[in-house]
């Protein structure tokens, strides 16, 4: 998609691509072009994030008085843009584009005042305590027991894919504080410390080699009740709201088309091009440049504080399949490079070392944040 872009806009992305000159060092760009898994380590996204937030550019999503920029849309868009042609880190999104959101909206004053400012520091780093072994695309079904106790919690069971666990001090998690009605009726939201007694961390490792997942195990954690956020028993309406961000919310295609154009040079680079994948490539570009038409649209309508709504089902399901398709694309661009998948990552090219691992990861894509089967009924009951 070619946007015109008015005077102010031009000088904003010059703003953009000024600051990225200034503070994108080499070594942040080599950390994110080796990242295999979903985000980069907090070794290389931590350091960015907090120069976004020393230019007061960290949360576009949030209200103004909260650190918000107040960008427009397109604004957005063009710094997505110009951070995904550079080559800059992600943003780890738990801290900033889940939970900030949903403590913005339905946590207690003393909840903003202590847990905002950290986020944007980057001094707490957050994970997402949602899925159990029998609760993934059933999440209603989750069964990790909080027992009211005093003035605490007492939590004992089990999360699981629980991404960079490994690595966070906190957990946005949903308990099972009551049994009695509907399943969403027993569901509370608390914010957990991850550095109390009882919490211990498991890796489960990727099929593309990445430490991404862990299984975390609860026994008699004890969380102080003033760390719920919302009423007890009413933890759904927030999952609810946090989801919509988290498939929503984003702005994905700039990534997309960066991670496609990989796949143009290795199959440019071929001897003889193979006119089949050529003709795919083409296929998959105009998907991307019909999903960046489609997230314009979508968050042309969504103002800084507020949520995609029920659009976000359609943007998730797109971005996810989308991302297969290129990884499938990659793997077989490779032809049988793509057997020396274990070749190390950390050359910076675009070898079987980088594109194999994404490829084995985007498998998940259509399950983590919503499975494609949970999204597909969300739209037949929202837009059929």
């Amino acid at each position: 998609m070619n946007l015109e872009l008015q005077p102010a806009e031009l000088a904003f992305r010059d703003e953009v691509r000024a600051f990225l000159a200034d503070n994108l060092t080499e070594a942040l760009r080599q950390g994110q072009s080796s990242t295999t898994s979903m985000y980069p380590e907090p070794e290389f996204s931590t350091p960015w994030q907090q120069k976004l937030q020393a230019r007061g550019w960290l949360v576009p999503l949030w209200p103004k008085e909260w650190g918000g920029t107040g960008w427009s849309s397109l604004q957005r868009f063009i710094f997505e843009t110009e951070c995904a042609l550079a080559g800059a880190p992600l943003v780890h999104p738990m801290g900033v584009r889940l939970v900030g959101p949903v403590i913005i909206r339905y946590g207690t004053g003393e909840q903003k005042r202590r847990y905002l400012p950290r986020i944007l520091s980057s001094e707490d780093y957050w994970c997402q305590g949602f899925s159990e072994a029998n609760a993934g695309s059933d999440l209603a079904s989750l069964s990790l027991r909080a027992r009211s106790d005093g003035s605490d919690y007492v939590l004992n069971g089990t999360k699981i894919w629980t991404s960079f666990a490994h690595h966070a001090n906190r957990m946005f998690a949903l308990v099972r504080t009551s049994n009695e009605g509907k399943k969403q009726q027993g569901i509370s939201f608390l914010l957990v410390d991850m550095t109390l007694p009882g919490i211990k961390v498991h890796p489960i490792q990727t099929i593309g080699g990445d430490h991404e997942v862990n299984e975390v195990h609860f026994e008699d954690v004890r969380v102080p009740q003033a760390d719920r956020v919302g009423e007890e028993n009413a933890g759904w309406e927030c999952a609810k709201y946090l989801l919509e961000f988290e498939r929503g919310a984003g702005i994905f295609s700039p990534r997309l088309r960066s991670q496609l154009k990989r796949i143009g040079e290795v199959l440019h680079s071929a001897a003889r091009p193979n006119d089949e994948l050529l003709r795919r490539f083409a296929e998959v570009a105009t998907d991307v440049d019909t999903f960046e038409w489609l997230e314009l649209r979508t968050m042309g309508n969504l103002a800084p504080g507020t949520n995609p709504g029920p659009a976000s089902s359609i943007l998730k399901l797109r971005a996810s399949r989308i991302k297969q398709l290129i990884g499938e694309l990659g793997v077989e661009a490779l032809g049988g490079d793509s057997l020396r998948w274990r070749s190390d990552p950390a050359d910076g090219r675009n070898t079987a070392g980088t594109l194999v691992p994404e490829y084995c990861n985007s498998r998940a894509y259509t399950i983590f944040g919503g499975a494609a089967e949970v999204q597909l009924g969300l739209i037949a009951k929202n837009f059929v």
